[in-house]
C-alpha cells in the first residue's frame, strides 16, 4: 500500500515530516542510523594500525576503541529522550550531530590511546541523539507494523554500511594513516548535520511535549521500565546485539588471525554484513503479513539451532572456513529479522512517551549489548570456541527472555 494512501493508519502523522516525502524520510532516518555503524565498522580494519600507532601491543585491548563508543552511546541515550519529549526532536539532534563532528576531529587529532578512547567516549555520548530522536521521530509519524516497516525498510538502507564500511576504511588506510578515517567521519557527519538543518521539520508539537523536572522524568522512565513488553524486549534485544558485538569486536582476529585472510578481511566481513541487510528487507516486506512477533521468535529459536552446529563443530575442531561462513551468515540474516521487530514491539506501548521510552531502550539494548559482546571478544583465545559458546547462551538466554514476556506465549 502506498504511504500516502488515505487509507494507510499512518497517513495522518505522516505530515509531521512534510516537506520530506516518504522516500526521503526513509533515506535521511537511514543515514542518520549509519553514522553508528559507521562509527563502528569503518574502524575494523584499521585496529591493529591503531595499536602500533599509540603503543598498544595487545591485540583485545584493541577492541576497547570499539567499547569505548558503545558504552558512551548506551549511557547518552538514557538523558537524550526526555530532553528531547521536553525541548523538541530538531534542536537535540542538531545538537547531538555539531558534538559527534567535534569529538571526530578530536580522534583524528588524538597523541594517545587514552586520548583517543576519551574521544571515542564522547563521540558514542553524542551518537545517542541521531539513535534516540531518528526512533523518536519514527514514532512520532507512525505505529505498529507501519512503523515496523519504515524501520525495516531504513534498516536495508542502513545495513548497506556494515557492508561497505570495512573495505572504506581498508581503502582509506591504504593510502592514508588511520587519522583520515576520523576525517571521513568528520565528513559524513557534516552531511548529515547539513541535510537535517535544511530539511527536517520539528515533529513533536508544542502541546505534545512533556516536562523535565526531576519527578516527571523519574516517573516516566518507571512507567517505561514498568511495562513488561517493553523491558523484555530490550532486553532481548540487548542478548542478541550481544551476540553480533562479540563477532564484531573479534572479528579482525577471526579473519586475519585464524583463517589468514589478510585484506581479504574485509571481503569476508562484507558476506556477513549482506546477510543481515537482505533479511531487513525481507522482513519490511513479510511483517505486515506474519507479524512482529512471528517473524522474531521465530528467528531467534532457528539462531539457537545453528549456533548449537557450530558450537559443535568448534569444539571438535571441525570448524573450518566455509562451514563458519555458512553458519555465521545464517545466524546473521536471522538478527537481521530480530532487531527492527523487537524495536517495534518494545515501543509500541509507548506513544505517550516516545522520547523517553526510545533512549530507555536504547541505553538498555546497547549496555546490555556491550557488555556480553565484550566479554566475548575479551575471551578470545585464538580459537572460534568462545565466540560458538557465546552463541548459544545468548540464544537461550534471549528465548528465556521472550518466554517470562510473553508468558509463554511465543510466536
Amino acid at each position: 500500500m502506498d504511504a500516502r494512501s488515505p487509507t494507510s493508519d499512518a497517513a495522518p502523522a505522516e505530515r509531521r515530516h512534510d516537506p520530506m516525502g516518504f522516500r526521503e524520510f526513509v533515506g535521511m532516518i537511514a543515514g542518520l542510523m549509519a553514522l553508528n555503524a559507521l562509527a563502528i565498522d569503518i574502524m575494523l580494519p584499521a585496529l591493529a594500525q591503531i595499536g602500533i600507532a599509540l603503543g598498544v601491543q595487545d591485540e583485545n585491548t584493541r577492541q576497547v576503541v570499539l567499547s569505548a563508543y558503545l558504552v558512551g552511546f548506551g549511557t547518552g541515550q538514557l538523558l537524550i529522550g526526555s530532553v528531547s519529549d521536553r525541548f523538541g526532536r530538531r534542536s537535540v539532534l542538531i545538537a547531538g550531530l555539531a558534538v559527534y563532528v567535534a569529538a571526530a576531529l578530536l580522534c583524528a587529532a588524538a597523541p594517545s590511546f587514552g586520548l583517543l578512547l576519551l574521544g571515542r567516549l564522547v563521540q558514542g555520548l553524542a551518537s545517542a541523539a541521531p539513535r534516540v530522536v531518528t526512533t523518536s521521530v519514527v514514532r512520532d509519524c507512525y505505529a505498529g507494523r507501519n512503523m515496523a516497516s519504515v524501520m525495516s525498510l531504513a534498516m536495508t538502507v542502513f545495513m548497506a554500511v556494515p557492508v561497505l564500511a570495512p573495505s572504506v576504511g581498508q581503502f582509506i588506510i591504504l593510502f592514508a594513516s588511520w587519522r583520515a578515517i576520523f576525517a571521513f567521519l568528520t565528513l559524513y557527519g557534516i552531511v548529515m548535520l547539513a541535510w537535517v538543518a535544511a530539511r527536517l521539520p520539528e515533529t513533536l508539537p508544542p502541546g505534545e511535549r512533556r516536562s523535565i523536572s526531576p519527578r516527571q522524568v523519574v516517573a516516566a522512565y518507571a512507567e517505561v521500565l514498568g511495562t513488561g513488553r517493553t523491558l523484555g524486549y530490550a532486553l532481548a534485544g540487548g542478548t542478541m546485539f550481544g551476540s553480533m558485538f562479540g563477532f564484531l569486536v573479534s572479528s579482525q582476529q577471526i579473519f586475519t588471525g585464524i583463517f589468514g585472510l589478510g585484506a581479504y578481511f574485509s571481503l569476508a566481513f562484507a558476506c556477513v554484513a549482506l546477510a543481515m541487510s537482505a533479511s531487513s528487507f525481507l522482513n519490511s516486506r513479510l511483517v505486515g503479513h506474519y507479524g512482529m512477533r512471528r517473524l522474531s521468535h521465530g528467528a531467534v529459536a532457528l539462531f539457537a539451532l545453528l549456533s548449537t552446529a557450530m558450537a559443535l563443530l568448534a569444539w571438535t575442531g571441525h570448524l573450518s572456513f566455509p562451514p563458519f561462513m555458512l553458519l555465521l551468515g545464517g545466524m546473521m540474516f536471522l538478527i537481521g529479522m530480530v532487531f527492527s521487530n523487537f524495536n517495534a514491539l518494545a515501543m509500541e506501548p509507548q506513544g505517550h512517551l516516545a522520547g523517553t521510552a526510545a533512549s530507555v531502550i536504547g541505553s538498555v539494548s546497547t549496555l546490555v549489548g556491550a557488555t556480553v559482546g565484550y566479554a566475548i571478544g575479551q575471551a578470545y583465545d585464538g580459537t572460534l570456541i568462545p565466540l560458538a559458546t557465546g552463541y548459544i547462551l545468548l540464544s537461550l538466554l534471549t528465548l528465556a527472555i521472550l518466554s517470562v514476556t510473553e508468558r509463554g506465549r511465543l510466536f
